[in-house]
C-alpha cells in the first residue's frame, strides 16, 4: 500500500526584514502574500520520503540540515530521505547572505522549525494513497536570457574586462544581440497525489523559469510558485480539503533563463500581472495532461545521496588588494553603491573562503521517475542533458544546499553575469560536469 499525505507551513517574515535577491539589501514593508514551506510525504510500506519547497530566494545548507535534524529526531526519518529546496522567489525574507543582505540567525532558526513542523505534519496526514505523474510543455513562457552580441559590440563587466562575448538582460530589441547563447526548457513536470477514492492530496511540479518579479516595492511575495500553488489548488476542485490539498512549484534548471522576450518583449503588466499570467498558463497545462494520468495504488520508492567535492575560483592577494581599495571609494562606505564597488566586496569577502567545498547530490526515485536534487543555480543545459539520458527525469535547483550559478563549461567560456566572481558565483568552471558525472553514479544504484 502505497500512503501520502501533505501539509503547509507559514514562513512569514516580520516586516522590516531584509529581503535578498538584488545587489542591494531590500527591506520588508508590506505582505502581499504569505510565504510557506510546502511539504509532502511518501511512504511505500518499506521507504519514507519528504520533498519540501520553500518560499526563499536561497537557502544555505545549515537552514536545511537544522530542519533535517528536527524532523530526524521526532520520527526517525533519514535526514538523507528528504529533499528540500528554494523557489528562488526575489521578494522573500533572507536566509542566506547574498548580495549585500544579511539574513538574522532568529529568521534562519525560525524557518527550519517551521520546515521541520510542516515535513512533520505532512507524516502525520499519510493515509493509503494512489500516484501519477506526466509531464506538460509551457514553451512561451521561458527565455535564455543570455545573449551573443554582435561582433565589435563591447561592454565592460565589473572587473574592467572587456572580452565577455554574451551579456545577461540585454534590454528588450537591444541592437547589439544577435542570439540566445543558449536553449530553454519548456517542460512542466509534476506528481500527482490523490486518496485511493479520487480526493487530491499534492502536486508537486517543477518548471525551469526564474522568477517573474514586478512585485510592489518592498512586498513580500512567493511569486508565481506561490500563485501557481492556488492556481492548480482551483484547477483540481481541490479547495477546503480535509486535509487541505497542497500545490507546490519548485525552480527547475533555470539558472540561465527568466520570463522575458528580448526579441520583442511582451505587454506591461501592473504588479503580479505576469506572475499571474505564468502561473496561469503553466497551471492549465499541468491540469489539461493531469486529466489524462495513470494512477498507481503502489510504486516503488527510493533515495541515493553522496557528497562530492568541488574546487572554487578564489581572488589572487592582488586582486584583493585592489578590491580593498575599490570599496573604500564607496560614497555609501560601508555599503557598495557600484558594481565595480560590488563585486569588489564579493571579491574581499570570498578571500575567506576555503578552496574546496562539499556538495550534496541527491536522486529520489518515485516509480519511473527519478528526481535529481542540485545545490545550486543550475544552467538548463546540465537540465537537458539529464533529460537526455534518463528521459523519465527532471532537475530541482537550490536544493538540499546553495554553492551559486552552476554554468557549463562552454557558458563559463562565453562570460556573462552568471560567470562574474562572487560568492554567488564561485565553482569550478568544471561542477556542472562533475555534478552529472556523480548524478550517474546515483542513477546506477536505483536501477
Amino acid at each position: 500500500m502505497l500512503r501520502a499525505g501533505a501539509a503547509t507551513s507559514n514562513v512569514t517574515p516580520p516586516l522590516g526584514s531584509s529581503i535578498n535577491g538584488g545587489f542591494q539589501d531590500g527591506k520588508a514593508a508590506h505582505i502581499h502574500d504569505e510565504l510557506h514551506a510546502r511539504c509532502l510525504a511518501l511512504d511505500d510500506g518499506t521507504t519514507k520520503l519528504a520533498l519540501v519547497v520553500v518560499d526563499s530566494c536561497v537557502i544555505g545548507r545549515g537552514v536545511f540540515d537544522d530542519a533535517k535534524r528536527q524532523v530526524q529526531e521526532a520520527t526517525g526519518l533519514p535526514m538523507e530521505n528528504m529533499t528540500m529546496s528554494a523557489t528562488h522567489s526575489h521578494s522573500c525574507g533572507t536566509l542566506q547572505a547574498v548580495g549585500q543582505s544579511e539574513p538574522d540567525p532568529a529568521y534562519q532558526k525560525f524557518v527550519a522549525r517551521r520546515i521541520a513542523d510542516g515535513v512533520r505534519r505532512a507524516l502525520n496526514n499519510l493515509a493509503p494513497a494512489r500516484i501519477g505523474w506526466g509531464y506538460g510543455e509551457v514553451p512561451g513562457q521561458v527565455f535564455n536570457r543570455r545573449w551573443k552580441l554582435r561582433p565589435g559590440a563591447i561592454f565592460q563587466n565589473p572587473f574592467g574586462g572587456t572580452n565577455d562575448t554574451v551579456r545577461t538582460n540585454p534590454g528588450v530589441n537591444n541592437p547589439d544581440i544577435v542570439e540566445p547563447a543558449g536553449p530553454t526548457d519548456p517542460q512542466v513536470w509534476f506528481i500527482s497525489v490523490q486518496s485511493t477514492n479520487g480526493r487530491p492530496i499534492a502536486l508537486y511540479a517543477a518548471y525551469s523559469l526564474h522568477y517573474v518579479g514586478n512585485v510592489g516595492a518592498g512586498h513580500i511575495s512567493a511569486d508565481y510558485y506561490g500563485a501557481f500553488a492556488d492556481r492548480i489548488q482551483e484547477l483540481l476542485g481541490a479547495d477546503r480539503l480535509d486535509p487541505p490539498f497542497v500545490g507546490m512549484m519548485a525552480n527547475g534548471t533555470s539558472g540561465d533563463i527568466n520570463n522575458i522576450n528580448f526579441r520583442g518583449g511582451q505587454p506591461k503588466q501592473p504588479p503580479y500581472g505576469q506572475i499571474r499570467l505564468v502561473a496561469n498558463d503553466v497551471a492549465q497545462e499541468v491540469a489539461r495532461v493531469a486529466k489524462s494520468l495513470a494512477y498507481h495504488d503502489w510504486v516503488p520508492l527510493g533515495v541515493a545521496q553522496k557528497e562530492i567535492t568541488l574546487g572554487l575560483r578564489l581572488p589572487t592577494a592582488a586582486e584583493v588588494e585592489k578590491a580593498r581599495e575599490v570599496m573604500g571609494r564607496s560614497k555609501m562606505f560601508p555599503r557598495m553603491a557600484t558594481m565595480e564597488e560590488v563585486y569588489a566586496r564579493e571579491t574581499v569577502l570570498l578571500n575567506d573562503f576555503p578552496a574546496q567545498v562539499s556538495a550534496p547530490l541527491q536522486l529520489v526515485k518515485i516509480g519511473e521517475v527519478r528526481l535529481a536534487a542540485f545545490p545550486a543555480e543550475t544552467f538548463v543545459e546540465v537540465g537537458l542533458e539529464l533529460k537526455r539520458k534518463h528521459p523519465a527525469s527532471f532537475g530541482v535547483s537550490l536544493a538540499n544546499a546553495y554553492h551559486g550559478y552552476m554554468p557549463t563549461p562552454a557558458q563559463h567560456r562565453l562570460g556573462g553575469y552568471e560567470t562574474f566572481r562572487a560568492r554567488s558565483s564561485c565553482l569550478e568552471v568544471d561542477a556542472s560536469t562533475k555534478m552529472l558525472a556523480g548524478f550517474e553514479e546515483l542513477f546506477d544504484r536505483l536501477k
